[in-house]
């Protein structure tokens, strides 16, 4: 079933926060990721849609070893995701608005269900289909320590600011990478209290192919059971 940490890192490749300070942190360091973010948006405001391929690791508290998975993603505004993994095992997700279609080959399986009860994270959500500023539920702030990105950029931390609320209760932080020069996001980093990490890696990025709907459109396979999903979380 689909991780609520898959569309928060989907959701920050559009759009990212204003800026918070905080007293504790240099002013130098602000100004710097005030201009990542500066570029960062300007860059995703002229995006309608993107391809890429991705890689997945998460690294899990308790065990010696991370699970790792690789796969395409595909988003278009506003609010289409497909998101197919491939390998080690093949997996689609199909998303439309608040629409979830989840096709297992394997097990000639659809999982129907809804993005905000199919996943823990409500603020990304809302963002993926353009309904929320992530300012509402975010800080933005440098990323502590001397750790920088690919040519010395500087990384980029979303704080969530209610963390008493169910939709960012497991998520400690955020932590962006951007590309040099381009200013599309690299690696999306997911910190949870848990301890839990799952890191992505995107590459080849493609923007503004001009993705059809048909790339989005699921249409099940004969033979194939559809089953709807439990409500995991309330709206």
């Amino acid at each position: 079933m689909m991780h609520w940490w898959l569309t928060a890192a989907v959701s920050v490749l559009f759009v990212l926060p204003a800026w918070a300070a905080d007293g504790s942190t240099s002013e130098k360091a602000f100004r710097e990721v005030r201009e990542v973010v500066k570029q960062l948006q300007a860059r995703y405001e002229k995006t309608n849609d993107l391809q890429a391929d991705f890689s997945q690791k998460t690294t899990i508290e308790g065990f010696e070893r991370p699970v790792t998975s690789a796969g395409k993603v595909y988003i278009k505004k506003p609010g289409r995701l497909r998101w197919d993994y491939l390998d080690p095992a093949t997996e689609q997700i199909y998303v439309n608005q608040d629409d979830v279609k989840v096709y297992v080959p394997e097990h000639k399986q659809v999982l129907l269900g809804k993005l905000t009860h199919m996943a823990a994270s409500k603020a990304p959500l809302e963002l993926l289909q353009g309904a929320a500023k992530l300012d509402e539920s975010f800080e933005i702030e440098p990323t502590p320590g001397k750790i920088r990105g690919i040519g010395g950029t500087p990384l980029i931390t979303l704080i969530p600011k209610a963390k008493e609320q169910e939709s960012t209760q497991n998520l400690q932080k955020i932590v962006v990478e951007v590309f040099p020069k381009t200013y599309f996001i690299r690696t999306v980093s997911l910190h949870e209290i848990s301890g839990n990490v799952a890191v992505f890696e995107f590459s080849n990025l493609q923007p503004n192919l001009g993705l059809g709907n048909e790339v989005f459109d699921f249409k099940t396979p004969p033979d194939t059971e559809v089953v709807r999903a439990p409500v995991l979380n309330g709206p």
